[in-house]
């Protein structure tokens, strides 16, 4: 029986006068890959950061695991939530095994766990436990760093993961191979949720078992990328589509 871990249920947000999510209603299964693509302004990382409770709507509910986040405790909610942002976000004066330790130490978790899960995370984001664990960010490249990013927000086991375009300050060789390895990740971590919001058309299609394209702050297509690709259901998804056959022809 499938199970709901996110829905959003007539989620309106306004920032002063500015109204960024006009009428938003949709519901995410548990171990789904959702990719939601717009491009700058659609309001796709407001949708994003209103899951963890970084943005409260103005109207309307929100409901994670269960919890309608109206009553949720938000320390809470995000420990159970990993977080994969673009400018990643790592500590530079701790090495990369107390980086991905961070959140574990604060639940007291003891150091022989803690030593076992970083050792156990690097391996899964392709990152040799000997080789890296004792380095700091600087030495790292642009990709490893990433790599040690998601390490991060998967330290303690969350059933949802969400990513706020983790690759685009990356070059296309370093973003392509992470987006395999982060489709590959998925497939391995069962019933693991991924939410991530891109603007590059490609790597939602690649990434997503839906997509969700955003526009103006409300849904225009929450489909299977073969729909969405082949099958659009607006003006807006038809020029969007077309502006990759375009590139393609060029």
């Amino acid at each position: 029986m499938t199970k709901e871990i996110i829905k959003f249920n007539h989620v309106n947000k306004k920032f002063g006068k500015n109204e960024v999510i006009k009428d938003l209603s949709f519901s995410i299964n548990e171990g789904e890959f959702i990719t939601v693509l717009g491009s700058s302004g659609s309001g796709k990382t407001t949708t994003l950061k209103m899951i963890n409770g970084l943005e409260t709507p103005t109207a309307g509910q929100i409901i994670v695991n269960n919890e309608d986040l109206k009553n949720a405790n938000l320390v809470e909610l995000r420990r159970h939530i990993g977080y994969v942002v673009q400018s990643i976000g790592l500590f530079p004066h701790m090495t990369i095994s107390q980086n991905i330790a961070v959140t574990p130490k604060l639940l007291g978790w003891d150091q022989k766990k803690i030593d076992l899960k970083v050792k156990d995370l690097l391996e899964i984001v392709g990152l040799d436990n000997e080789e890296y664990a004792k380095r700091y960010p600087t030495q790292l490249s642009g990709g490893q760093q990433q790599r040690v990013g998601v390490a991060r927000a998967l330290s303690t086991n969350p059933p949802l993961m969400l990513f706020d375009e983790p690759f685009s300050a990356l070059d296309a060789i370093t973003r392509q191979n992470l987006q395999h390895e982060v489709k590959a990740l998925h497939q391995k971590l069962a019933k693991k949720t991924f939410f991530f919001v891109t603007h590059d058309i490609n790597e939602a299609l690649y990434l997503g078992d839906r997509v969700m394209v955003m526009n103006h702050g409300q849904i225009e297509q929450f489909d299977t990328p073969d729909k969405v690709a082949n099958h659009p259901a607006t003006k807006y998804v038809k020029d969007l589509i077309g502006t990759i056959r375009e590139n393609q022809a060029s």
